[in-house]
C-alpha cells in the first residue's frame, strides 16, 4: 500500500493532455496470440481506452461497452463544467448559501478537493473555475488574452476554497459566496478512471488498464503475461516523445503538465496551471508532474497540485507526505529537462535507455 496520507481520498474544463502513453513491449520469441480485448471511445473532451485480459476460458460481457459509456456519460453528468445541464453546473449557478442538495458521488469528489486544497495551503483550489475561465481555459469561447489587472483581481476575490462546505449526510453542498464556482477538472477524470477500474472488478477482470487521457490504472498483467509499463512524455509541445518508462503494478499514475494547454502573446506563454494565490498562470519551469497511488483520483489532484506549487515548495510537499512523485523542470539553459522524483517514485523507475 502506498503511503498517499495528503492526496488519499477520505472517502470539466476537461484538458485532452494525453500525457501517458501506453507502451506494448513486444516479444523476442514467437507467443501465443494476444488475448488483450481492446475497448475505446469519446469521453469529457477526450478519450479512453481499455485493455481487458481475460483468463482462459472467460468472457467479456456483450454489453461492457454500454456500461462503460453509461458509466462515463453519469459522471460527466454530474461533474462536467461543460454542459450547462450537469449536476455541477447547476450548483455553480445556484445563488443560494443554504445547503444544497447534491449526489453521494459529487459530494465524495468535492470533500477530497477540499481537503487536497487544504493541505497543499491553497495551491490547489477547486474553487479557482473564475480565474481559469477568466484567462480562456475553461467552457467560455478561448480568447487567448491577458487580461487585466482589474479584472484578476475581480475574479480572485470569488476564489477561495474554504468558503465551500460539504456535507456527508444527507450528502449536500453550501457556498458562503453566492458566486462560488467549483471546477472539477482536477478530479473527475481520476475518478471516473477509478470507478471504471470498479466496473472490471465487478465484472470479473483481474487483468487490465484502464486510460482517460494522461490518467491511468492497471491491475494484473497484459496480454503478454508482463506487468504493465507506461511512459512518461516529455514535455514538448507539438511532440510524442519517451522521457522515462515506469513499470505501474497494481496503481493508478495521473501526469499534469503545462506544454499541451497554453497560449502565447508578445512572445510569453500562458499556460492552464493557474496560481489561486497570484491570479496568474504558474511560471513554467517545473513543467510535468507524474504521481502514482493506489486511486486514480488521489494520482489525479496530487500532480495538479505539486505542479501549482511549483518545483520546491511542490517536492517539498511529495517529499513531506510520501508521495511518489516525478518532476520535470526546464534546465539553466532554457531548453533541457532536468529530473527529479522522491524515493517512493524510484522503484517503479526502468533503467534509461542511452
Amino acid at each position: 500500500m502506498l503511503n498517499h496520507s495528503l492526496f488519499a481520498p477520505d472517502r470539466w474544463l476537461w484538458y485532452p493532455l494525453l500525457l501517458l502513453a501506453v507502451i506494448a513491449l513486444a516479444a523476442c520469441e514467437k507467443s501465443a496470440p494476444d488475448p488483450t480485448v481492446r475497448i475505446s471511445g469519446s469521453t469529457m473532451g477526450t478519450s479512453y481506452d481499455l485493455q481487458l485480459v481475460p483468463v482462459l476460458g472467460q468472457a467479456v460481457p456483450a454489453d461492457f461497452k454500454a456500461k462503460v459509456d453509461g458509466l462515463l456519460a453519469r459522471v460527466n453528468k454530474q461533474m462536467s463544467t461543460y454542459d450547462p445541464a450537469s449536476e455541477l453546473s447547476r450548483f455553480n449557478r445556484n445563488t443560494s448559501t443554504d445547503w444544497v442538495a447534491v449526489s453521494p458521488e459529487l459530494q465524495a469528489v468535492v470533500a477530497e478537493g477540499l481537503r487536497v486544497s487544504e493541505l497543499s495551503g491553497g495551491a490547489f483550489d477547486i474553487t479557482v473555475g473564475p480565474l481559469v475561465n477568466l484567462w480562456g481555459f475553461g467552457p467560455e469561447p478561448r480568447r487567448d488574452q491577458v487580461p487585466s489587472d482589474q479584472a484578476i483581481d475581480q475574479a480572485r476575490e470569488r476564489v477561495g476554497y474554504w468558503r465551500l462546505h460539504t456535507r456527508v449526510d444527507p450528502p449536500a453542498l453550501k457556498k458562503d459566496r453566492a458566486d462560488i464556482y467549483v471546477d472539477l477538472s482536477a478530479l473527475a477524470k481520476g475518478y471516473a478512471v477509478d470507478q471504471l477500474a470498479a466496473l472490471m472488478e465487478v465484472n470479473g477482470i483481474g487483468n487490465y488498464l484502464v486510460a482517460i487521457s494522461g490518467d491511468i490504472r492497471a491491475k494484473g498483467r497484459n496480454g503478454k503475461g508482463q506487468p504493465w509499463t507506461v511512459a512518461i512524455e516529455q514535455p514538448v509541445a507539438g511532440q510524442r516523445a519517451v522521457e522515462r518508462l515506469i513499470r505501474l503494478g497494481d496503481h493508478g499514475v495521473s501526469t499534469a503538465g503545462d506544454y499541451r494547454n497554453f497560449f502565447e502573446q508578445n512572445g510569453q506563454r500562458y499556460s492552464h496551471i493557474i496560481n489561486p494565490h497570484t491570479g496568474r498562470p504558474v511560471p513554467q519551469t517545473l513543467v510535468s508532474v507524474t504521481v502514482i497511488s493506489d486511486l486514480d483520483m488521489a494520482a489525479d489532484a496530487a500532480d495538479t497540485a505539486l505542479l501549482a506549487a511549483g518545483p520546491d515548495f511542490g517536492f517539498q510537499l511529495a517529499t513531506d507526505h510520501h508521495l511518489a512523485a516525478f518532476f520535470i523542470v526546464i534546465g539553466p539553459d532554457g531548453k533541457s529537462f532536468q529530473e527529479r522524483y522522491t524515493p517512493e517514485f524510484e522503484p517503479y523507475l526502468l533503467p534509461s535507455t542511452p
